[in-house]
């Protein structure tokens, strides 16, 4: 959950890099509390007026996670639009998600492994 929230701490930085775990860390609770509230609103019958409210509410910082995430592993925030691609660009999106991050300082800032932590 300390992933999650500090994801939402940079609400709109897109700037710098963000690890791996970072990222999965947050698209797993992300995807945790979509179907919280999916059941919830099964149950309520609220017909996913909840679910779109928080949706709309996690656009940036999503948006904003995976461009620091794909400057980890230095490439350039503009390679998202390759989702647009039918699935063959989500399968792209996955592959560079997953890459390990360069070792070494990039031009998007120094690697967030060696930097110190606050969550292990």
């Amino acid at each position: 959950m300390n992933w999650y929230l500090e994801v939402l701490k940079k609400y709109a930085v897109f700037s710098g890099r963000a690890r791996r775990k970072e990222y999965w860390m947050y698209v797993l609770v992300n995807f945790v509390i979509t179907i919280a509230l999916s059941v919830i609103e099964g149950v309520a019958g609220t017909n996913g007026v909840i679910a779109t409210i928080y949706s709309i509410g996690i656009i940036i910082p999503s948006l904003a996670v995976a461009v620091r995430r794909l400057h980890d592993t230095g490439r350039s925030g503009w390679w998202l639009l390759i989702g647009l691609i039918p699935l063959v660009g989500s399968i792209i999106l996955i592959v560079f998600m997953a890459t390990d991050g360069e070792q070494q300082p990039n031009a998007h800032g120094p690697n967030p492994k060696h930097a110190p932590q606050q969550y292990a």
